[in-house]
């Protein structure tokens, strides 16, 4: 019941001002958060690739009122690919990105981008443009080093556009994921969709704030949806990415990929940094490919409270630090 309160305050620059300023506030979010800066998260990379995990790496930022402020998230993730090909991991670190960040949401019509090595970039007549245009120099650097990109979702207004981009962008990179949601009505469809066609598709449960005519409302129609799209994605061509940390649904997946025989190396686990860390090096111990959803970077907020309100337990966790440190 608190959730959707939650996802309205991620939106509030009156709670970010308080939340941010608490004390105990950093204390908790390291605990989702893998650090600020690229330095940071290589030692964090490399401890958890040394155990077996594989990861994808997530810049943290979402609010873009500017085409710089766009161009200056993709040259961060240039930054972040840079690194990643020093350490020559290939798949085993990927990246996620949220086209948000890259002018998705920017009013039509856009500036030009800023000016860049090869010169003035052109203007775009809308924030989708400008958005492929930011992705794709970044999947194109993350395949010259052996790894991949995968689009996340975000609220529903959004999808037409990412799934739109998602296309366009494996005309050349097939590798290139997305991610659907099974609260929303139409993911039974995009889940077929995908699996027919071979794509790498992450599925999770929805965090953000979606209204009934769109979205499920309640956990027990989200899990039975989450199980129906996966059943899809199993059976179909493409390769599924189970992102959650459910037990209950961790096992219908691996029951579901047993019926339709597939491989260990044929499907993944997906899980949040900090979160069910002991059930991260179990999965990876029994022979699957786990890979851990690590976030960095100074602008966590939006990122931290949607983790807050995916799950009763996180909120209860920063409640009791924040009492405790009081």
């Amino acid at each position: 019941m608190l959730a959707p309160v939650i996802l309205a305050a991620s939106r509030s620059d009156r709670m970010r001002r308080l939340i941010s300023a608490a004390p105990v506030t950093k204390q908790v979010v390291d605990r989702f958060i893998a650090g600020e800066t690229v330095d940071d998260i290589v030692p964090v990379i490399q401890d958890l690739t040394s155990k077996g995990l594989e990861l994808t790496m997530d810049v943290v930022g979402e609010d873009i009122t500017t085409p710089e402020q766009a161009g200056a998230a993709r040259d961060a993730y240039l930054e972040l690919v840079g690194r990643l090909g020093e350490l020559e991991l290939g798949t085993r670190a990927e990246m996620s990105v949220k086209l948000s960040m890259f002018g998705q949401a920017l009013p039509s019509p856009t500036t030009a981008l800023p000016v860049g090595p090869s010169g003035p970039a052109p203007a775009f007549r809308s924030g989708h443009e400008l958005a492929l245009a930011n992705v794709r120099p970044v999947v194109e650097a993350a395949a010259a080093i052996g790894t991949t990109v995968t689009l996340d979702a975000e609220d529903h207004t959004t999808l037409d556009s990412m799934f739109a981009i998602h296309d366009e962008l494996r005309r050349d990179f097939p590798q290139t994921g997305c991610v659907i949601q099974a609260y929303l009505f139409r993911t039974e469809a995009d889940a077929s969709r995908l699996a027919a066609n071979g794509s790498r598709v992450r599925l999770v449960k929805g965090a953000y704030k979606e209204p009934a005519e769109v979205a499920h409302q309640r956990k027990h129609e989200i899990d039975k949806a989450y199980v129906r799209v996966l059943k899809v994605l199993m059976e179909g061509d493409g390769y599924p990415m189970i992102g959650s940390h459910d037990p209950r649904l961790l096992s219908i997946a691996q029951e579901l990929a047993r019926r339709a025989g597939r491989k260990l190396d044929e499907y993944e686990f997906q899980m949040l940094y900090g979160i069910r860390t002991d059930e991260h090096l179990r999965l990876a111990a029994e022979g699957h490919r786990m890979r851990v959803y690590t976030a960095y970077g100074t602008d966590w907020y939006g990122y931290f409270m949607r983790r807050l309100a995916e799950k009763p337990a996180n909120l209860r966790f920063f409640a009791r630090s924040m009492l405790t440190r009081g």
